[in-house]
């Protein structure tokens, strides 16, 4: 059993021979293969580079092109600062859409513009290319409130909940239907699983989640299931009071923060949906030993029971140590579901 088999089987509840290990990596990876992240980010080759050589050096299931939030924001016209060694950043200073009625002008990218977004499906491609057959491809965008964020301001969004919902739920429709060819693109290249990243969605109560986030959701999961892939969803930060929503929206994989225990996951989201994490990114992996960091996953796998993959809460921070980082994989290796 391969890789990519390995994680379609476990998805599908059939056996599997270990458990998958799907840890994100971005900068960690970059910095593996020696490669600066400004290069990492805006340079799909590159990216494939460090991909293809983290998931052969430490045995991950997959790759993926996850590389920072600002590739569909970018290809609107956001301004975005771009570093040498450091993630693109969005000003948010100068956020597109401060003006929110600019919002009726603005028209949805061509992911394959030759913009950002068509550097991530290039490198979905090669992915798929060079290592598709063996492990699995990830492609990938982000969710309607990260994205509306991205786009008008995070602080910006926040009060618009308030004062002007009409507005968002705009702004979200605009949203899942730019998400939603960027995620097409994605699968005709090659891409296996699609994760939607939905940061900005931990910020807001359960009312506006449920009411103004989970709808644009499902119908960002519905869509990507109607082109044949599956999903892994990821909300960074404390998402204990919307994990029943996350539960609810059909998703293959759910990933859970360090903030999210595991445990209240799995009671909120039953016992068939997989879990995904949740160790402490820093303080865990980064900070701890390979035998804590064993011991920390192996206490996820107790919480979370079969339905489980192996990960941290988010992304493998770039200085952690490689023992840990095989010590996580290694858990994953002696254990079946």
């Amino acid at each position: 059993m391969n890789s990519r088999e390995r994680i379609l089987a476990h998805l599908e509840g059939r056996p599997v021979d270990t458990l998958p290990a799907m840890p994100i990596t971005m900068m960690f990876a970059g910095d593996r293969a020696g490669i600066k992240y400004g290069d990492y980010a805006t340079d799909y080759r590159r990216l494939v580079e460090a991909q293809c050589r983290v998931a052969e050096e430490f045995d991950f299931d997959y790759v993926s092109v996850i590389s920072d939030p600002g590739c569909e924001a970018a290809d609107c016209g956001a301004a975005v600062r771009f570093y040498p060694d450091q993630p693109p950043a969005i000003d948010e200073a100068n956020a597109l859409l401060a003006d929110k009625t600019r919002l009726a002008r603005l028209a949805a990218p061509d992911p394959l513009g030759g913009g950002r977004m068509h550097n991530r499906v290039r490198g979905v491609e090669l992915l798929k290319q060079r290592v598709g057959g063996d492990k699995l491809v990830e492609g990938w965008i982000e969710g309607p409130a990260a994205e509306g964020a991205d786009l008008r301001g995070i602080n910006a969004l926040m009060v618009d909940f308030y004062d002007d919902p009409a507005f968002v739920r705009d702004l979200f429709e605009f949203v899942v239907e730019m998400e939603g060819r960027f995620a097409r693109a994605q699968v005709e290249a090659g891409a296996d699983v699609i994760g939607i990243g939905d940061a900005a969605a931990s910020l807001v109560g359960p009312g506006f989640y449920e009411e103004y986030v989970w709808p644009y959701e499902k119908r960002l999961v519905d869509q990507v299931h109607t082109l044949g892939a599956a999903v892994r969803l990821h909300i960074c930060g404390d998402t204990r009071r919307i994990l029943q929503g996350m539960g609810q929206l059909g998703c293959e994989i759910v990933d859970l923060d360090f903030l999210a225990p595991v445990a209240e996951g799995r009671a909120a989201m039953g016992p068939q949906q997989v879990l995904l994490g949740n160790i402490d990114p820093v303080r865990v992996l980064r900070n701890g030993t390979p035998d804590s960091v064993y011991a920390a996953i192996e206490e996820c796998h107790r919480q979370a029971g079969p339905r489980y993959i192996v990960g941290a809460g988010c992304e493998v921070p770039r200085d952690t140590p490689p023992e840990n980082v095989r010590a996580l994989v290694r858990y994953a290796r002696e254990h079946a579901a």
